[in-house]
């Protein structure tokens, strides 16, 4: 089966054409990094309008590359939540539009199932039920994958998001949008040891998150020297701040795998290109003898293939939108 998927959750306008939910056929992703940039961040309104401007031409290099023409595609499928409601907005309609000129099927999928789902694309073995930690710069979730479409949320953050907490940081730093890439890189060069950050813990929630008070505390000491004269190193803040980070998320997620007898580990999401992350949960699994999967990088950020594995799944479920399919800001991954 080929689905066409439609991915506008964001500052990505991105179109793919995907088989049996595992094969990639073709991918293309038109970025609005560089726009939004100037800005230090993503603008709604801009994003919006770049999507309604990309989406024609996305979508046809999408059908070009793959070889195919809309009569050779089985399906549509589209993010519909959750994201900026004016960018699902753009990609929700015109797959409506599709659907309904072509008499398509329209396979509604959501944000941060796709992203579990990119891993079905890098790992072709892949199969619930496992434990999957969703980390991406509005998200950071727990989640019991019991099958393609049944999904549990075991953790979830009370505040911030993980990769909103890097983003921040970043910025305070002076670094460029996108700041959690800017900041992965640079903490490559410093001593994660050089600065205390605290390590936030949930009262009765042992698998939830907070990082709000984590990122405070960067921010705080970031400021606190400048006002000083204090020149502090950027690699050893950067280093020190994304091992607090990362150490509240394998903890948790360990801590969750080893309460619930869990042996199959998962990671999606933005943030789940973080190189320490990586490092650390992958090195954690074999120490427990535990299977661990991954994205590919490629993969980690927002892009239609996803869309269109996970969208598989939901149409063998029999999850089927029809023309009053809406999008929506907020939407549980359960």
């Amino acid at each position: 089966m080929k689905i066409l998927a439609i991915e506008s959750s964001c500052d990505e306008t991105a179109a793919a054409v995907v088989e049996d939910g595992r094969s990639v056929l073709s991918s293309v992703v038109a970025s609005q990094v560089e726009e939004h940039r100037l800005y230090g961040g993503v603008v709604p309104e801009i994003a919006s309008r770049r999507h309604a401007e990309a989406i024609v031409p996305v979508v046809s290099q999408a059908l070009s590359d793959a070889g195919l023409t809309l009569e050779g595609v089985d399906a549509v499928a589209v993010t519909h939540a959750p994201g900026l409601i004016g960018a699902l907005l753009v990609g929700v309609n015109f797959a409506k539009g599709l659907s309904l000129a072509s008499g398509l099927p329209l396979i509604p999928t959501h944000h941060l199932r796709s992203h579990i789902a990119s891993n079905y694309i890098s790992n072709k073995e892949l199969k619930p039920s496992f434990l999957c930690l969703v980390v991406s710069g509005g998200h950071s979730h727990i989640v019991m994958v019991e099958d393609y479409t049944r999904m549990k949320i075991i953790g979830r953050t009370r505040d911030d998001a993980a990769g909103e907490a890097f983003d921040k940081a970043a910025r305070t730093m002076g670094m460029p949008y996108p700041g959690g890439i800017a900041l992965d890189k640079v903490a490559e060069e410093g001593d994660p040891r050089a600065f205390t950050f605290p390590r936030p813990v949930v009262r009765d929630a042992p698998y939830d998150f907070s990082f709000s008070g984590l990122k405070t505390a960067v921010i705080n000491l970031i400021h606190n020297s400048a006002q000083k004269g204090i020149e502090l190193s950027k690699p050893d803040v950067c280093a020190s701040f994304r091992l607090a980070v990362v150490n509240c998320l394998v903890s948790n997620f360990l801590r969750a795998a080893d309460d619930l007898g869990v042996r199959r580990l998962v990671i999606a999401g933005g943030v789940s290109a973080n190189s320490l992350l990586r490092k650390m949960l992958a090195e954690e699994a074999e120490k427990r003898g535990c299977e661990f999967f991954m994205p590919e990088k490629s993969l980690c950020g927002d892009n239609a293939a996803m869309v269109g594995s996970q969208a598989y799944y939901e149409y063998l479920s029999g999850n089927i939108a029809g023309a009053d399919l809406n999008a929506y800001a907020t939407m549980s991954i359960e």
